[in-house]
């Protein structure tokens, strides 16, 4: 009898023991995988933050607004020396950034379409970051519309004034009409923007002008013709 309960005792630790290892084995495996897919999250999510640090940089936006963001990108960089310091991808943020921190504002920055992307990605991004850091109280709402604000300005003033530089860069080369194209897309983005007129009202003056020197010369002589006509009539 004494025996039957021994071994009754016996199976009983072993399975006590078995669950445990088991419970240990895959709560360390959910953990594994939590920590994993944390660093995938983090891995785009500061990548982007960094490569936002280095369009705003270029684009000389306002140093507190930067000043925020470069917050955001160190704690994101910090959490994964956290969890993987000894890892590539921390070795590489933390390479990407020491790059954003020596970016400097450059007016020719944007003068590819391509470039010109990848800056209205960022800055779209930078406005999404911007709301996100005052869900989280990192911003006071007052803070954050003024921000808004201020990254709306930068992202017009940044696009037209790309698409004005590459239309004088092709007037230089005598493509009229390629320059006009990218003059007339300037006006419409600059007359269609939220801005107050009173901040439209010299650069539309200053494509207006540039418009008018690569338009083709028919529709200048029919303009002319037809004020000719109107002090006829």
């Amino acid at each position: 009898m004494l025996d039957n309960i021994t071994y009754v005792v016996l199976l009983a630790v072993v399975g006590v023991i078995a669950l445990t290892a088991n419970y240990i084995i895959a709560t360390r495996e959910q953990q594994q995988k939590a920590k994993e897919e944390r660093l995938k999250f983090l891995s785009v999510q500061a990548e982007h933050t960094i490569q936002t640090l280095c369009v705003l940089r270029e684009a000389n936006c306002k140093a507190d607004i930067i000043h925020k963001i470069d917050e955001h990108a160190m704690s994101q960089i910090e959490e994964v020396g956290m969890l993987a310091p000894d890892s590539a991808l921390y070795a590489d943020l933390t390479e990407q950034k020491s790059g954003a921190d020596n970016t400097l504002a450059d007016d020719a920055a944007f003068a590819s379409d391509k470039a010109l992307k990848r800056a209205q990605i960022y800055i779209n991004f930078s406005e999404k970051l911007i709301l996100q850091m005052a869900r989280h109280g990192k911003l006071t709402v007052n803070l954050a519309r003024t921000y808004q604000q201020e990254l709306y300005r930068m992202k017009v003033s940044v696009v037209v004034g790309a698409h004005m530089s590459q239309g004088i860069r092709y007037k230089d080369r005598e493509e009229p009409l390629v320059a006009l194209s990218h003059f007339k897309h300037a006006k419409a983005l600059l007359v269609g923007s939220a801005l107050p007129p009173i901040m439209k009202k010299e650069r539309l003056a200053e494509l207006q002008t540039l418009i008018s020197e690569v338009e083709p010369k028919r529709h200048k002589l029919t303009d002319q013709l037809s004020k000719d006509m109107d002090r006829f009539w």
